[in-house]
């Protein structure tokens, strides 16, 4: 989708997903000691808005204007302080060797784009630092329910981990998502990747 989508659909509505934080972030960071995180396609903020509430420093980048102003107010309802930039992320280049926890959550590129926007994480990366990438799973295009309609931009853990060179993969899986629609309770098939830079 493109950045004038995304703004459109942000505007339509106070939130488009809820301002809880996806469960598989709070599993994984679970243990981690707080210190500088950057999100990555942050959205509407809530992820970037729960880690800073565990005590993490905490910076979103996105490509919508609405979204990150969404974001914003998140932030300041919950007393949150947050540093919010809009920017491309596949063309921005975050500070080097800097964040103890990167996230990149639900962003289903083109290839190259994919590329691009796991390397600047992977630099963006303190010695020690945590890389967390979570995103509908190719499978679940067949198997699953719901996300994007066709295979462009979904991804296998193998998929990620080949994008992942010089980190330490410490988890690479498909992980099952309840999904509540028309009155039932579904599975979406997720992929997500734990890797970390060596120190």
């Amino acid at each position: 989708m493109t950045r004038e989508q995304w703004d459109e659909r942000y505007s339509q509505r106070e939130l488009v997903w809820t301002a809880e934080p996806n469960r598989f972030l709070v599993a994984e960071v679970e243990g981690l000691a707080p210190g500088r995180a950057l999100d990555i396609a942050c959205g509407e903020g809530r992820n970037a808005v729960w880690l800073a509430s565990q005590g993490w420093d905490v910076t979103g980048v996105d490509f919508s204007p609405v979204g990150i102003e969404k974001a914003r107010r998140l932030a300041e309802a919950c007393e949150m302080e947050v540093t919010w930039e809009v920017a491309d992320t596949t063309a921005w280049q975050p500070p080097s060797d800097r964040f103890d926890l990167v996230i990149v959550f639900y962003l289903h590129l083109p290839p190259d784009s994919l590329n691009a926007v796991l390397g600047h994480a992977r630099s963006a990366l303190a010695p020690g630092g945590t890389l967390l990438v979570v995103g509908h799973a190719l499978r679940n295009l067949t198997e699953g329910y719901g996300g994007p309609p066709t295979a462009e931009g979904l991804y296998s853990p193998d998929d990620v981990v080949a994008r992942l060179g010089g980190l330490v993969i410490e988890r690479a899986d498909e992980v099952g998502r309840p999904v509540d629609a028309d009155g039932a309770t579904h599975r979406a098939i997720d992929t997500l990747v734990r890797a970390r830079r060596p120190v």
